[in-house]
């Protein structure tokens, strides 16, 4: 359907009144201060533990203080390391929670691409249902999904070949008692013999020198290697790809699954031998916390209607699955143009799979008139989302409300209508 291309494109801009394989490339690890740091040993000594224990809490903005203050005792590399773990940790607990975050260890690029807990829980509760007791991890990374796996009594052979990344991966199965059920490897996941598990998870890297990747055969290691394990795999399989992985791209043996955590899209899965009756082929869109998943049907596209009293503005995962005409048939409701993923509807029927808005006014597109009309109504809180527009919601947000004063608030959509520039103007269902 041509109106997906808009879907996780859109973007939007709120104003409120002021009243694994990680690390392919033998590079140099920098833990705090671009200071080089390839030994995570110092950190696992006493010594190291107990300035980790010290340092936890430090703002970073006082870190150039304590610093100074440290370094007259400990060692002027070990010091840096401490204070960069302890960076990290505080970066880590959006992902993991603050209780685990206080205790593990990170890399920059561990917990920019590990895989948020919620999530990695969900999946190994998957594996966990079809009677999974042993998954082979290849590009464990820091050791996530390993984590979540063996918090789901599944043991784990947790394998990356960049050395740094795999002592981390071990030091954290250690730190929060997962040690006897994660065996961490250091080596290559193409040369490693996974036929003692009975399920394999592949989480290729998707980030280059040049940032990320979109081709999934420049995943390292490439798709159709990691297609290959899943399918040499005895019970399951499960391929962490990018969310907007093309759906040609999608092996007619695999369900293809997307993922969303609190309304953000995280992930798409990959799953092979699910042994469920949705079978290969299958798509579904799965909504966390929940979880909540909406099975594709098979649907034709939505009718094109004039909007409705209602808006609905379909949550990521779904419209990366494809999933809209599902939604739109659940709320008998139709699109506002064929290109674009908002769904309109005459009454308000509740759905976890998209967000409800009550629409109030409709406009041509007109930044005079939008103006007027919000100084009008003494709007103090402007929200501005767009699909399927060339406008920047901050640049209209400031021509529009360069200085807030009112007690009201509004939605404002910037999107097309039948083709034409429109404004929606409206406010979310409660």
């Amino acid at each position: 359907m041509s109106y997906y291309s808009h879907g996780a494109g859109s973007s939007q801009s709120t104003h409120r009144d002021p009243v694994r394989h990680r690390g392919r490339r033998r590079t140099v690890h920098r833990l705090a201060h671009n200071e080089p740091v390839n030994d995570l040993a110092p950190l696992l000594t006493p010594e190291g533990r107990a300035l980790l224990d010290e340092v936890r809490d430090t703002d970073p903005a006082h870190e150039l203080a304590v610093a100074t203050r440290l370094r007259r005792e400990h060692p002027a590399e070990l010091v840096s390391a401490a204070l960069g773990q302890a960076r990290l940790r505080q970066r880590a607990v959006a992902k993991f929670g603050a209780e685990d975050a206080r205790r593990m260890f990170f890399t920059p690029n561990g917990v920019e691409q590990s895989t948020r807990a919620s999530v990695a829980a969900y999946r190994a509760r998957r594996f966990g249902e079809r009677g999974v007791t042993s998954v082979a991890d290849l590009c464990c990374g820091i050791g996530g999904d390993a984590i979540a796996l063996a918090r789901a009594g599944i043991r784990v052979l947790a394998v990356d070949r960049d050395p740094l990344t795999a002592a981390v991966a071990r030091a954290n199965a250690e730190a929060l008692g997962l040690a006897d059920l994660i065996e961490v490897r250091e080596a290559d996941v193409t040369e490693v013999d996974t036929a003692a598990c009975d399920a394999v998870f592949v989480d290729p890297a998707r980030r280059g020198g040049r940032g990320r990747i979109f081709d999934p055969e420049a995943y390292s290691p490439p798709l159709s290697w990691a297609v290959g394990a899943a399918r040499a795999a005895s019970r399951a399989a499960a391929l962490k790809v990018a969310p907007g992985i093309p759906h040609e791209a999608v092996p007619e043996d695999a369900e293809a699954e997307w993922i969303s955590d609190g309304g953000d899209v995280k992930e798409a899965v990959l799953w092979f031998g699910t042994g469920e009756a949705t079978g290969p082929g299958a798509v579904r869109a799965t909504l966390l916390p929940g979880p909540r998943t909406l099975l594709s049907r098979g649907l034709p596209d939505p009718a094109v209607r004039p909007p409705g009293r209602y808006l609905y503005e379909p949550d990521g995962a779904v419209i990366r699955a494809h999933l809209v005409a599902e939604v739109a048939q659940d709320l008998g409701g139709g699109l506002i143009d064929a290109t674009i993923a908002y769904v309109t509807a005459d009454e308000h029927r509740p759905t976890p799979y998209a967000t409800a808005y009550e629409i109030t006014d409709r406009l041509p597109f007109n930044v005079k008139k939008l103006k007027a009309l919000l100084r009008e109504r003494q709007v103090g809180t402007l929200t501005v989302k767009k699909r399927g527009s060339a406008v920047e919601p901050e640049e209209l947000r400031r021509k529009v409300l360069p200085k807030p004063h009112g007690t009201g608030s509004v939605t404002v959509f910037l999107t097309r209508v039948d083709g034409a520039p429109t404004m929606l103007l409206g406010h979310p269902v409660r």
